[in-house]
């Protein structure tokens, strides 16, 4: 016991390091993110197994709120409790969170972000790489046999076709479950998962006299129930800030998003632009806090239950349909990302080299999200 003890500060410093570094180049949105945690936690440092990072995975997608944030909570409790999450949240999402805070002020001085498109244009192709090996690795291991491969290719069908994501997760695993153990269904206890209950009714508070109290209940619910991808983030800001409260105009809304997506971390951080338009600096801090609270809450419950999970019978062939089904999204939401990120004969020469990179090489991600980056930035001066 002692030695363990003895050892967490290294373990707290180990996470630090990686987290603050990933929350400055984890660019592209949770598949990168994911894909580059896979690569420093599974592959590089061997803290956890394929299996175990699966099922992690394949549980950030059961509970509301942004899916790599939590990820990276995961990896941190798993490697020193409470004080690694703590630690490996925080750096996640405290370098996106600056960053976003730094181009939001220069938004509201300026009207411009510089160079920041150009920067990402270098690096999308790189990413491209970097998600195509974090699928063929979890591949290997979350497609057992022909029923999770017809799971997986029926999630990415299904995603084009514009089925609901988090239905698209459950179905999965429901599936699994019910063919790989229907025989037992009459002698067994179902299991369920019950989505947060919401009664909260923000709307209904006066937004100039508790201004800040309204701020941080607000983004609190946010991260407390939204399911889905950025998309979805969206969609609840405009319902709440721009259409309830009034305090920002749609366009304003459609800028801070943007800034989100060309910062690297979490898109969740769009809350600290919101905060910082809504408030100052203060209302950046209190939104921040607020949005990833409700994850802080919810991962240490569940990371204590995904082993039990796994070893049920009913709950074990869910949990491989939930993780065949997460893995059919990122392969569909990087198909995406390629139609949008591959667009000249330079972008895929970039994410060709980059792939030899990873696959033949393993050169580490975050030099190669570097290049990209000096690539493109040097493509927007000539």
């Amino acid at each position: 016991m002692s030695s363990i003890v003895k050892d967490t500060p290294n373990k707290l410093k180990e996470l630090a390091l990686l987290f603050l570094r990933l929350g400055i180049t984890a660019f592209g949105g949770p598949p990168a993110h994911i894909a580059m945690m896979h690569d420093e936690v599974v592959q590089r440092r061997k803290w956890l197994d394929e299996q175990q990072f699966l099922d992690l995975m394949g549980a950030t997608n059961l509970i509301p709120g942004p899916n790599s944030t939590q990820m990276a909570l995961h990896m941190g409790y798993s490697r020193a409790g409470w004080r690694g999450m703590l630690v490996s949240g925080s750096c996640f999402i405290l370098p996106a969170a600056v960053l976003v805070l730094l181009l939001t002020w220069l938004y509201v001085q300026y009207g411009t972000t510089t160079y920041a498109e150009t920067l990402f244009y270098g690096i999308k192709p790189v990413i491209i790489a970097i998600v195509l090996q974090a699928l063929y690795m979890l591949g290997r291991k979350a497609v057992k046999g022909v029923l999770t491969s017809i799971v997986a290719l029926a999630v990415v069908a299904g995603y084009f076709y514009g089925i609901n994501e988090i239905l698209l997760i459950f179905l999965g695993g429901f599936v699994v479950m019910l063919l790989r153990n229907y025989r037992s269904f009459p002698g067994t206890r179902m299991f369920s998962f019950i989505a947060p209950l919401i009664g909260i009714n923000l709307v209904a508070l006066q937004a100039k006299e508790v201004a800040l109290s309204t701020l941080f209940l607000t983004f609190f619910k946010i991260g407390a129930v939204l399911y889905g991808s950025g998309y979805v983030l969206l969609a609840f800001l405009e319902a709440d800030f721009v259409q309830t409260l009034g305090w920002i105009t749609t366009q304003q809304l459609i800028d801070v998003v943007a800034i989100g997506q060309v910062t690297p971390g979490p898109l969740f951080t769009t809350a600290t632009s919101v905060g910082y338009l809504v408030a100052g600096f203060k209302g950046a801090a209190l939104a921040t806090v607020a949005i990833f609270l409700p994850s802080f809450i919810f991962v240490p419950l569940v990371n204590s239950v995904v082993p039990k999970l796994r070893n049920s019978l009913l709950a074990g062939a869910a949990l491989d349909g939930v993780n065949a089904a997460s893995l059919g999204l990122m392969a569909a939401v990087t198909i995406q990302l390629a139609r949008v990120s591959l667009i000249d004969p330079l972008t895929i020469i970039i994410a060709i080299i980059s792939a030899v990179g990873l696959f033949v090489f393993r050169i580490n991600s975050t030099w190669l999200i570097a290049g990209g980056g000096i690539v493109g930035l040097i493509y927007g001066l000539v």
